[in-house]
């Protein structure tokens, strides 16, 4: 079961329950403990549909130097023709992996030491440029389908919850448009 791809010599992850194996040139290597790399920053996709986000955003990815992508089943498929298209290849270029269906990630991210943001407009959230959110040595950014935004136990799991403050009554951007100005912000 294919679950991601890293570009680099033609690396793929196969998921196989519990544990994550990269095959690469004929060679087996586990990544203990499930850990994907050693990512400083993640980005979540938490159930992005569509396929022309999910290519915009990794189109995006690429153009400012994001390490990986994580997806959440039922996100669209990187690979699906649509995706694929609208990111220029970038697909082929930004590593990702989907978590394994039904797994409890926000745990696997928080004992991994990751302090979590989600991406949501709630009451208290904090603006995307607040010095805390920079301040965090290992930070994992989760961004939610514009239909239903982030579910509700993400949100609750999550060490803060932020927003990119907006003007003329506009409340909130395209979950593209969105994690491009996110990735542009964390990244400077």
């Amino acid at each position: 079961n294919i679950f991601g791809y890293i570009p680099d010599n033609k690396i793929l992850l196969i998921s196989i329950p519990d544990e994550i194996i990269l095959y690469k040139e004929n060679e087996n290597i586990k990544i203990e403990n499930n850990t994907y790399l050693n990512i400083s920053d993640k980005y979540i996709l938490e159930d992005v549909m569509n396929p022309t986000n999910v290519g915009a955003i990794f189109r995006s990815a690429a153009a400012l130097g994001i390490e990986a992508i994580f997806l959440t089943h039922p996100s669209a498929d990187p690979f699906y023709r649509r995706a694929a298209r609208v990111s220029m290849g970038t697909v082929f270029q930004v590593p990702w992996t989907y978590f394994i269906k039904d797994s409890d990630y926000m745990n696997t991210l928080h004992e991994a030491g990751f302090s979590v943001v989600s991406m949501a407009l709630k009451e208290g959230a904090i603006p995307l440029s607040a010095p805390e959110l920079k301040a965090q040595e290992k930070l994992a950014v989760v961004f939610g389908t514009e239909s239903t935004g982030i579910k509700d136990e993400t949100i609750a799991k999550s060490d803060f919850v932020s927003i990119i403050p907006m003007y003329n009554e506009v409340d909130s951007l395209n979950v593209a448009a969105a994690s491009a100005v996110t990735f542009w912000e964390l990244c400077k």
